[in-house]
């Protein structure tokens, strides 16, 4: 199973294409929603769409569902082993992550450098 973190490359399309003709979802943090208001607002969101319509559009694609963010998991995200970063939501998603199994597709650097050293499955999008 996945975990989406942020805009994806031919190669991870691929990846996400062959585990939904496998019949496995690919999860969405609800932080994502989260993270992409932030960049909107910073005016580093790179779509033309509103950060909800972006969000609603990535959750109707075939396959993908909300990851689940109950209290045990924020609460998990601020007890990370050797985590390179102070950023929650970064935290969050390596949380959700490491609770549920899910590999993260992203290209955030502090989420790969944690999968670099065994803490996450990650895959560079």
């Amino acid at each position: 199973m996945w975990i989406l973190s942020g805009a994806i490359g031919s190669k991870t399309e691929k990846a996400l294409t062959e585990a939904y003709n496998a019949g496995f979802p690919t999860y969405v943090s609800p932080i994502t929603a989260w993270e992409v208001s932030v960049q909107a607002r910073k005016r580093r969101f790179a779509s033309t769409l509103t950060p909800k319509l972006w969000f609603e559009k990535v959750m109707a694609l075939p396959g993908a569902a909300l990851a689940q963010m109950p209290p045990n998991l924020l609460i998990a995200s601020n007890d990370l082993p050797d985590f390179p970063t102070n950023d929650p939501a970064d935290r969050i998603i390596a949380a959700t992550g490491r609770a549920y199994g899910f590999t993260v597709v992203t290209r955030d650097e502090a989420l790969l450098e944690y999968g670099q050293r065994g803490y996450l499955s990650v895959l560079e999008c």
